[in-house]
């Protein structure tokens, strides 16, 4: 009698103990009818790209993560990621090029880890549709900055080619029996923070971005050139951050 309330109770506590399990870890199942595919917008997109959500932030976590189909040709803008972004290609043939860096092609199989703040694009290939599974984290509120679109002149570069300039050279505008100013005098020291004042601006970073105004302005560069700049770099950062940058410099910069 004893052995048979023993067994007993055993068979109970084993039989309880997957409920017991579902309930204490919380297993939260989404279906797919639950997550329907949407359009992705033109202004961030290139062709015909859906993307279905997969999992959002709780929480205890900060990723979030979609899965992206894109037709042939079809490809992302420019863009950049705070805490990064890996891609699972899932299937498909597809492309991803970080800004300065060769064209890359990717297959199903493969595993993309972008880092931080890295200004680059991914999508199908010229002939054959590509699917990913994007996977990024929140900052702030935000998990993308998005800019310019990729050219069709970019795009159709072959993998191995590098098909955008890792910076952009600089020019003279005055002609060469022209006086030149301290600061192409001291371009050799200031190009690394031109490079800086690029990349504050493609981030959305005004904190930072106001300290290093004032310094390249204590090293020689004009209140012009520096507008310039802004102005120049708009084409890359795009219009958002380029008005952002304007107000940082109105408050940092003296009027004439």
């Amino acid at each position: 009698m004893k052995h048979t309330a023993i067994t007993f109770v055993a068979l109970s506590l084993v039989c309880s103990a997957p409920a017991l399990a579902q309930h204490v870890e919380g297993l939260v199942i989404t279906r797919a009818t639950a997550r329907p595919s949407r359009v992705a917008p033109a202004e961030n997109f290139t062709g015909t790209v859906r993307v279905q959500p997969l999992f959002d932030t709780t929480a205890t976590t900060r990723a979030y993560g979609a899965s992206v189909s894109f037709e042939s040709g079809a490809r992302t803008a420019w863009h950049t990621h705070a805490r990064g972004q890996v891609l699972i290609v899932t299937e498909g043939v597809g492309r991803v090029q970080r800004w300065g860096a060769p064209v890359e092609e990717i297959r199903a199989g493969d595993v993309v880890r972008i880092p931080p703040n890295v200004k680059h694009w991914h999508g199908a290939s010229p002939t054959a549709a590509m699917s990913h599974i994007a996977i990024v984290e929140y900052l702030n509120g935000r998990n993308t900055d998005w800019m310019e679109q990729v050219t069709d002149a970019h795009y159709n570069v072959p993998p191995g080619a590098q098909g955008v300039p890792s910076a952009s050279p600089a020019r003279s505008v005055a002609g060469d029996s022209a006086q030149p100013s301290r600061a192409q005098q001291l371009m050799g020291d200031i190009a690394p923070k031109l490079a800086a004042l690029s990349a504050l601006i493609a981030m959305n970073r005004p904190d930072q971005l106001r300290s290093h105004l004032a310094l390249a302005r204590a090293n020689g560069v004009t209140r012009d050139e520096l507008i310039e700049a802004i102005t120049h770099l708009a084409f890359y950062a795009g219009w958002p951050n380029a008005v952002t940058a304007v107000g940082v410099a109105r408050e940092v910069l003296p009027e004439r």
